[in-house]
């Protein structure tokens, strides 16, 4: 690394010691060469370069017509889009209302109906318990009747001799002749 350091000194040393001049003599600096050449190469890029960057610079265009329409399609697609999630957030909150009013009108109707069905069995118990205590009086009413009609039945046969049988008869007749008229 020291030897190309001094190798880069001696040349500096040998180009600029006598220092940066300019040379006149056109010829010799072939100036009109390197003249000539360039104007050659820029002519000559010049229709090459410009076709290409031309070519370029339409297609670049094409691409940035083509995004931007692309750009304003997709921006009434998000407008569209936007107007129908408002509508529909709209519809949602009358189907919430709708849904709301038709719970509270089922949970009302149930409860009436609960109400209904709650006096419709007490009245319906209260009428079985009342015919039933009506059975049952009926029913201790007959046998009632019936032991009473037994008992005496059987104080009839105990106390009444055929002779009082006889009066009885006899009073009964009677009492059928006053009535009956020939």
């Amino acid at each position: 690394m020291i030897k190309d350091m001094q190798i880069f000194h001696l040349m500096a040393q040998q180009y600029f010691s006598n220092g940066i001049s300019f040379n006149s003599n056109f010829l010799e600096a072939n100036v009109i060469n390197i003249v000539l050449l360039v104007s050659g190469l820029i002519y000559v890029l010049k229709q090459f370069l410009g076709s290409i960057l031309s070519s370029r610079q339409e297609k670049v265009l094409f691409a940035i017509n083509e995004s931007e329409e692309r750009l304003n399609q997709a921006n009434i697609r998000l407008i569209e889009t936007e107007k129908q999630l408002a509508q529909t957030q709209v519809i949602i909150e009358q189907i919430i209302k709708e849904a709301e009013g038709t719970a509270n009108r089922v949970r009302q109707s149930i409860l009436e109906q609960g109400e209904y069905d709650i006096e419709r069995l007490t009245y319906s118990s209260k009428a079985s318990i009342k015919y039933a205590e009506n059975q049952v009086k009926k029913q201790i009413q007959q046998k009632i009747t019936s032991l009473a009609i037994n008992k005496v039945s059987m104080q009839l046969q105990n106390e009444i001799t055929p002779v009082i049988h006889t009066k009885i008869i006899d009073k009964n007749i009677m009492k059928l002749e006053g009535n009956i008229k020939i």
